[in-house]
């Protein structure tokens, strides 16, 4: 059976249409005002994956390794096209486009665009040298699951449903009405069905997390304007630990750092978001 993330990421390619590929976004995706912008990532890399299969003597480049999005309008419920083109095939990595559209009104509406360099992980994958440390986390059993949100949080937040997360307790001071102010969130994170990580959810577990924006003591949502993920590994099965930081709010504007560890200890992923964030609290 398949997993709630293949089938809300799911794509099918469009016959006698090149490059065009026919999906549905899930109201179970939903997060405030529009489906998560993680989901979005995952079904236009899924389009990618597939324009980039292996062809004849023409080796397949299958995995995300750095996809940049801008984000246009909010993704709603309901059929949904992507586009791609090929910029480039290479034998080592290639580049494409791709946007996802909608209809509104009998009118396309194009609802992010992005720009990606593909490869192959399993061709790569090898000894890692980095200074990066994994955060370290209460056991999952000791951090508060999402169920435990605010019901004001969980009843526009759909997709949690979809989500085995869980906060450490040490940066959810939001979630009781005194955050930090720190600008940081953690936790660990799988999906509810049990679906195992690989490359594409990873773009999914970049934006899968509450908001940092919220430990700063900024109230309602951070719409993301722009978010790049890099995709280092395939990624082993089991818990993934994330963790979200931010360091500069200015003019209204945020930036959110997010790092992703999986079971093994290994830095699998990294992204940083541009998001506009709310005044803070009085």
């Amino acid at each position: 059976m398949s997993s709630e993330f293949d089938t809300g990421s799911a794509v099918t390619a469009r016959e006698g249409e090149p490059g065009a590929y026919d999906g549905e976004l899930g109201e179970g995706w939903r997060i405030g005002g529009g489906i998560n912008g993680g989901l979005l990532l995952a079904v236009a890399g899924r389009a990618l994956s597939q324009e980039f299969a292996a062809e004849g003597d023409r080796p397949g480049h299958p995995d995300p390794l750095a996809i940049s999005a801008y984000y246009l309008t909010p993704g709603e419920p309901g059929p949904a096209t992507v586009r791609t083109s090929v910029v480039r095939r290479g034998r080592a990595v290639s580049t494409g486009q791709a946007s996802l559209y909608q209809d509104k009104d009998g009118e396309p509406v194009e609802r992010f665009r992005v720009l990606a360099t593909y490869g192959d992980l399993a061709a790569v994958d090898g000894d890692v040298t980095t200074t990066a440390v994994p955060p370290q986390l209460p056991p999952p059993e000791d951090c508060l699951a999402a169920a435990q949100a605010p019901p004001s949080f969980l009843k526009h937040a759909s997709l949690l449903e979809r989500l085995d997360l869980r906060l450490d307790p040490a940066t959810t001071g939001w979630a009781m009405g005194r955050p930090s102010g720190n600008g940081v969130i953690r936790g660990w994170l799988r999906m509810a069905d049990g679906r195992e990580p690989d490359p594409l959810l990873l773009l999914l577990a970049v934006d899968a997390l509450p908001p940092v924006a919220f430990e700063l003591g900024l109230p309602g949502w951070t719409p993301t304007l722009e978010l790049t993920a890099h995709v280092r590994a395939r990624p082993a099965p089991g818990w993934l630990r994330v963790s979200l930081t931010n360091r500069t709010l200015t003019g209204g504007f945020m930036e959110e750092d997010a790092e992703v560890w999986d079971s093994e200890g290994r830095l699998v992923a990294l992204s940083r978001q541009l998001a506009r964030a709310s005044a803070p609290q009085r």
